[in-house]
């Protein structure tokens, strides 16, 4: 069978490539890869995001669960973050978050944590892809079978974690667009209980409208929304935006103008390099990072540590070298004094008092941050072997050429979607342009001979 676990679990359009039968088969493996390092009645922990098809692929994916023998706990709709938290708290063998992040509302996905928060390593992912098409797994029976239990009420563990922060919000008016998505309700209850004022956007359990036109993959409703308060006289207006899932963030500032990844981590890094809590003084990010943030940091005295895109290889950088905070562009931080994983809420909490407690506009907390002209452009595919293909090497070749010493050039698959990504970076905005389009095309025309 082709590989089941991306870069970010398991993915597909729901019912179709994604069936319950999978999602079950899925259940039965994983949970006894899981049983090898737990006790029998310690619990896997499930939670999912509003998606439509979330509950059939939980049943399914639950029922897989219990039939090896363990118990399962549903949380319900939460962020990931918080099924990582609860895993911990609760002492659970496992967490298993069904959500497919920021990608469309047909899909849906089914990504692992184990019992430290931590996403599943490389081994343990392919431990259970060989064992999703076994038939000898156990088939317990009587009182050996595993029991599902509902118990949302364990987010508050989630919740918990944000307020320890103990940042002050007052002052702030803040507009939460929750993308229609798992952060619908826990995002704004958490600001206003730190005393900011809250104006909710896309705030709804509508499974049928997460990520359409609105969330972290759609900033211009937030913008728009940020903009209209300013001018009705508002003051100190900030905004932020979640994916689906809610393990990521972009952020809206004082002028309503985009905040970027980049720009989050330059200011969170930045608090903690003069308190000294910066480890090695040193952040991680991807080889998508812009050149402006790199700048941005060696002129403060921090350096930028560049991993493949991907959080999950960010995070192996991190735990490799000892530091605290990483990242992508995409809103993707994780700041492991906090967490395991990504966390939006949290790092909405973090850079949002940051600001309050400095008493600075967002804006200025940034506006080191220049961002170099980068484009990207993707090439709809699922045939990742044409980057292979002699007219495609020759191609990026030619346009590495062009953008030597002025520019870089980045061309990969993406690990979530069937798409090839084609990104060039540089001070000339129409040269970059130039060189990703004309790569982009020669992909496509490669790919449609395929």
């Amino acid at each position: 069978m082709s590989r089941l676990f991306g870069t970010d679990g398991v993915r597909g359009v729901a019912n179709t490539e994604l069936t319950p039968e999978l999602a079950f088969r899925i259940g039965r493996a994983g949970a006894t890869v899981l049983a090898h390092s737990s006790d029998r009645h310690r619990p896997v922990i499930v939670g999912r995001d509003t998606r439509l098809s979330g509950t059939m692929l939980e049943a399914a994916i639950t029922a897989g669960i219990t039939s090896v023998g363990r118990d399962v706990v549903s949380i319900g709709i939460v962020p990931t973050p918080a099924v990582a938290r609860v895993t911990v708290a609760e002492n659970a063998a496992a967490g298993v978050m069904i959500s497919a992040s920021h990608n469309p509302i047909a899909d849906n996905g089914i990504k692992f944590f184990g019992p430290d928060g931590f996403k599943l390593s490389d081994e343990s992912e392919e431990e259970i892809e060989q064992l999703v098409i076994s038939e000898t797994l156990p088939r317990p029976t009587g009182v050996d079978i595993g029991v599902a239990r509902l118990a949302q009420n364990l987010a508050k563990h989630y919740y918990e974690e944000l307020y320890s922060t103990g940042v002050d919000l007052g002052g702030l008016h803040i507009v939460v667009d929750g993308g229609n998505g798992a952060a619908y309700a826990i995002a704004p209850y958490a600001f206003r209980k730190m005393n900011a004022v809250v104006t909710e956007i896309n705030c709804e359990n509508d499974g049928a409208r997460i990520n359409v036109e609105c969330g972290a993959t759609h900033m211009h409703g937030l913008q728009a929304k940020v903009r209209e308060l300013i001018a009705a006289g508002e003051k100190h207006v900030v905004g932020v935006a979640f994916d689906g899932d809610a393990d990521r963030a972009l952020f809206v500032d004082e002028e309503g103008e985009l905040v970027s990844g980049d720009h989050v981590m330059f200011a969170i890094g930045r608090d903690l390099h003069e308190r000294r809590e910066l480890a090695g003084d040193t952040i991680v990010g991807t080889v998508m990072s812009n050149i402006g943030f790199a700048r941005a940091l060696e002129k403060n005295g921090m350096h930028l540590l560049r991993a493949a895109v991907g959080d999950r290889y960010v995070l192996e950088q991190m735990r490799a070298g000892g530091f605290v905070l990483g990242g992508e562009q995409s809103g993707h931080v994780i700041d492991l004094r906090r967490n395991t994983t990504g966390d939006g809420p949290m790092t909405a909490m973090t850079l949002f008092g940051i600001v309050a407690a400095s008493k600075t506009r967002l804006h200025d907390l940034v506006a080191e941050v220049v961002v170099a002209p980068q484009i990207l452009v993707n090439v709809r595919t699922p045939h990742k072997d044409v980057l292979k293909n002699d007219d495609v090497r020759a191609a990026i070749s030619a346009a590495e050429l062009a953008l030597q010493g002025s520019g870089r050039l980045l061309i990969r698959p993406s690990g979530t979607e069937p798409l090839i990504r084609v990104m060039a970076e540089g001070d000339d905005q129409t040269q970059i342009e130039a060189v990703a389009n004309q790569l982009a095309s020669t992909i496509e025309q490669a790919a449609a001979s395929l």
